[in-house]
């Protein structure tokens, strides 16, 4: 029987959730196994609800599961919260001595994880290593890949701390072992998978840029997005980088700006809110040319909304953003692994065409954790599109935006010797001289929107799967790939005609591919995590074709495939 087992951790925030969660993870996927882990917190630093819920498969999994195995209370509320969704085998791991819950039932398994933590490791401190050695007793796993992870998790804080660590766990594995024998989950053995990476959104975010180049990164802290900069401020010595946190988005935007037009690959992270806050600069980058790289993490809106939950309700602000007409290229990653390559793509299509290119991610995929095999650098190829100190030279009368049948004109900087760089905020000249003449103004806006003409080209296609013929399809983008994709795998085998168009690069539209794969289904179905169906929108008013029905979903928590499949059901007939 192949595995599919789901653990959830849950409790108020303070409790450690997120060390247990990740500790597993990384346990899990040094064992072989594919994994995906998503986490739900509240805004605030103590009390509320918070879960992390972890999913392990023998093959690779970018979804949640509405279904529990093993469920870590950490209080009284996780088990009264999540105890339904517990699978008919499944068990809740509770410390019986902190926590009175009754009557006792066999799926009830008292651990005392405070005692068993003051015991081996002199502190109730120690209970999340007690907590995780005792699920992974239950799964009869093998304890020697879970001590290795604790002393790498744990290696900074000193030798003690680790042989804590591992003593409190080891104690929690062997009371669950001696006491729960007859425990109802499965055992799981070792998978027989090569050796993976276990990368969040943000982290794979935050190493394509690394890998693109890029030297300059600022941003003003804003969740889901804050990641991004954290990781890359732990980096930037080793790497040669400046990762600023700025007072505002609007110096942020405006720092990287100036970077970058100075020749220094830039880029910003927000979140809405933020992304608010530069769309003045925004429009500046469009009338100047300037090559940037914008990391919208999406989150419920409008206003501060629900600052730790996701969302997909900023497209079409996003689409529409600044004032006047220019060009923008927006991607929207459906996995950590597509985050990585579409930063680095980002890069350099910034910077060919320069223009904003915003790539959205979301609160869902950028603290999600999953397993994906080590990135192939040697597929990295950086493409700046500027021109060298020789070609320059023979240039005699350079001129930042000069008109050329592309609309993209010579790039060069401000250091570069012996030519001076010239632009201007209001319109210009070819000369970057500010300028009021109608004529002039209208070739400018004539000259920068043809970019779009060529940079359309270098649009992916949306992913269909399984093949463009089903009779229903089924539309997504960005975070919602993984809920989407084993949905159309589950109605496939129930003998539903199915297939699934994913969007992972959505501006400029690729509409003549997504005109023809509606022009055959009978019936299309757009999921998102908004209330109007944003991504529905554009495709009518860009292919002039109406999806038969929406499946949306903004309560601030990501789709499940089950959650697909029930919505579907009532809206096919």
């Amino acid at each position: 029987m192949s595995v599919d087992l789901t653990l959830k951790i849950g409790g108020e925030a303070g409790q450690g959730m997120q060390t247990i969660g990740y500790v597993l993870s990384k346990t899990l996927a040094r064992g072989g196994f594919h994994l995906f882990a998503n986490q739900d917190y509240m805004s605030r630093i103590r009390g509320g609800h918070n879960f992390f819920q972890i999913r392990v498969k023998e093959e690779p999994v970018y979804a949640l599961s509405e279904e529990v195995d093993i469920l870590i209370a950490l209080d009284k509320a996780t088990v009264k919260i999540h105890r339904p969704e517990l699978k008919e085998k499944g068990v809740i791991i509770f410390d019986g001595e902190q926590i009175d819950i009754s009557p006792k039932k066999p799926h009830l398994l008292s651990v005392p994880l405070e005692r068993l933590a003051r015991e081996e490791g002199g502190n109730k401190l120690f209970s999340n290593s007690v907590a995780v050695g005792a699920a992974l007793g239950v799964l009869d796993y093998r304890f020697d890949i879970l001590a290795q992870v604790l002393k790498e998790v744990f290696g900074r804080r000193g030798e003690e701390t680790v042989q804590n660590n591992v003593k409190a766990a080891r104690a929690g594995y062997d009371f669950t072992r001696e006491n729960y024998k007859d425990s109802q989950v499965s055992p799981l053995q070792s998978g027989k998978g090569n050796k993976k990476m276990l990368i969040s959104g943000n982290e794979a975010l935050s190493l394509g840029a690394m890998a693109a180049g890029c030297k300059f990164m600022a941003a003003y802290p804003m969740t889901p997005s804050t990641g991004i900069i954290t990781y890359l401020a732990g980096k930037a010595r080793e790497f040669g980088l400046v990762a600023e946190q700025a007072e505002d988005e609007i110096a942020a935007i405006n720092m990287a700006i100036g970077a970058s037009f100075a020749g220094v690959r830039a880029m910003v992270a927000t979140s809405g809110g933020g992304f608010s806050l530069m769309v003045e600069a925004l429009g500046l980058v469009g009338m100047t040319e300037t090559p940037l790289v914008i990391i919208e993490a999406q989150r419920p809106g409008p206003s501060t909304g629900l600052p730790t939950r996701t969302a997909q309700a900023d497209l079409e602000f996003v689409l529409h953003a600044s004032q006047g007409e220019f060009p923008r290229a927006i991607f929207a990653p459906a996995t950590a692994e597509d985050a990585f390559w579409s930063v680095v793509k980002a890069f350099n299509l910034a910077e060919k065409y320069q223009v904003p290119v915003i790539i959205m991610s979301d609160q869902h995929l950028a603290d999600s954790y999953s397993t994906c095999h080590k990135f192939d650098l040697r597929k990295v190829k950086i493409e700046r599109g500027i021109i060298s100190d020789t070609e320059l030279t023979k240039i005699k009368d350079y001129k930042r935006h000069r008109f050329t049948p592309s609309g993209i004109s010579p790039r060069a900087f401000p250091s570069q010797k012996g030519r001076i760089v010239i632009t201007d905020s209001d319109e210009h000249d070819e000369d970057g001289h500010l300028t009021e003449d109608l004529e002039m103004g209208k070739k400018m806006v004539q000259k920068r929107l043809k970019k779009i003409e060529a940079l359309a080209t270098e649009i992916e296609p949306p992913q269909v799967y399984p093949h463009e013929n089903a009779q229903i399809i089924l539309i997504g983008w960005g975070s919602t790939y993984g809920a989407l994709r084993e949905a159309v795998d589950i109605l496939i085998d129930q003998g539903v005609d199915v297939s699934l168009m994913h969007f992972q690069e959505i501006w400029p539209f690729p509409t003549q591919l997504v005109t023809s794969i509606l022009s055959k289904a009978k019936q299309s179905f757009c999921v998102e995590n908004n209330a109007t169906g944003q991504l529905a929108r554009i495709i009518r008013a860009e292919t002039g074709r109406k999806v038969t029905g929406k499946i949306l979903k903004f309560d601030g928590r990501p789709f499940s495939s089950q959650y697909i499949i029930k919505e579907l059901k009532k809206k096919k007939g």
